[in-house]
């Protein structure tokens, strides 16, 4: 697997975020958002099977064998880890394989808003990580985690697939556990941490009612649970998430998130002026008027409150974007094809507000 080391170490030398392997094809790397072939020659079907054999620990293989693909974590020595996973293309297998550095982030490496210090400091609740794929939810989680871990006597277990961050003890006392090796599922996992004393869960990702209904269990207990939710702004993480559980159940897991829920975090990232990547952060925190429009079915006002309530912490997408433009950190172009409501945004960077009956402001 020499190969394959120096290829690693190459792409974590160029600061890529991911590598990619097909068959017949030259190496591809991620870097900054965009993609680049690497100067490796091109690996062929057989020694993509080697690889994909020698990399596949034994906990998953027989998923593999079975469902062609799987997901695990990886260790180069003297490159790094690497959140890998390999599937089936053709009746080949592919690769992709994503950097993950060994430097827990924080929130100002991470350039994210300093009101996020409240969703460690909260004693209990639900705090919801959302973006599409690639949007650094892994990296806000990790520093979340983190956070607690360097300023709170807590006793903290992760549930991960696979482990990607690895954490040492330092105020709090962290296991972390990974889908597969350490536990069965998610759900599996969540089942008996309640048992092993916990004040922090965090949750890799909630993939379904169940994951979903014990997270919500824990937080009801006393418990501070993080997790992962697929969906592209704060207020499309909920009908996202009640949408998980049957019809006749969601009123009453709707109250629950009302009661429940911390707050709503979703990222995207955009490329910066100077050439890397940075987030833009949409903020929900559960404020009365939040929980108050969530326990009440409004969801759909949620957008609204989200613009209104920057005095709480709360903070739209495009008025992050607003924010990094007029700071030069992204182009005018790029917010714009980044913003929720690219006119809306426009009006704005030219100096023109609407209030709620679109009557200029300024």
């Amino acid at each position: 697997m020499s190969s394959l080391g120096d290829l690693l170490a190459r792409a974590v030398e160029l600061g890529a975020s991911d590598v990619h392997l097909t068959p017949k094809q030259r190496p591809v790397l991620r870097i900054n958002g965009g993609l680049y072939v690497a100067d490796f020659e091109p690996l062929a079907d057989d020694e993509m099977r080697i690889i994909a054999q020698e990399l596949v620990p034994p906990h998953v293989r027989g998923q593999f064998e079975e469902c062609h693909e799987c997901d695990f974590s990886h260790v180069e020595v003297g490159v790094g880890r690497f959140r890998c996973n390999v599937f089936y293309g053709k009746g080949v297998p592919a690769l992709a394989l994503r950097h993950v550095k060994a430097e827990i982030p924080t929130l100002e490496s991470l350039n994210l808003p300093p009101g996020l210090r409240s969703c460690a400091a909260a004693p209990c609740g639900i705090v919801i990580l959302s973006g599409t794929t690639s949007s650094g939810k892994s990296s806000t989680l990790a520093e979340l985690i983190g956070l607690i871990n360097r300023t709170e006597q807590r006793r903290i277990i992760t549930i991960e697939d696979p482990i990607e961050y690895e954490f040492v003890d330092d105020r709090s006392t962290i296991t972390q556990r990974e889908v597969g090796l350490d536990t069965r599922s998610f759900a599996t996992g969540l089942r008996q941490v309640l048992r092993q004393d916990p004040d922090v869960i965090l949750v890799g990702e909630a993939r379904d009612a169940e994951t979903l209904r014990i997270a919500i269990m824990a937080a009801e207990t006393g418990h501070l649970v993080l997790t992962t939710l697929h969906a592209g702004t704060a207020s499309l993480a909920l009908p996202r998430l009640l949408n998980e559980f049957p019809a006749d159940e969601r009123d009453r897991v709707r109250q629950a998130v009302a009661a429940n829920l911390h707050a709503i975090v979703c990222q995207r990232l955009l490329p910066t002026a100077q050439g890397g990547l940075v987030p833009a952060v949409e903020c929900l925190f559960n404020t009365p008027i939040v929980r108050k429009l969530i326990a009440g079915d409004a969801i759909e006002k949620l957008d609204a409150a989200i613009e209104t309530g920057n005095e709480d912490g709360l903070q739209s997408f495009d008025q992050a974007i607003f924010q990094l433009v007029r700071q030069g950190i992204v182009t005018e172009r790029v917010g714009l094809e980044h913003a929720t409501h690219p006119e809306k945004l426009r009006m704005n960077l030219e100096g023109i507000f609407l209030d709620d009956s679109h009557h200029i402001l300024t």
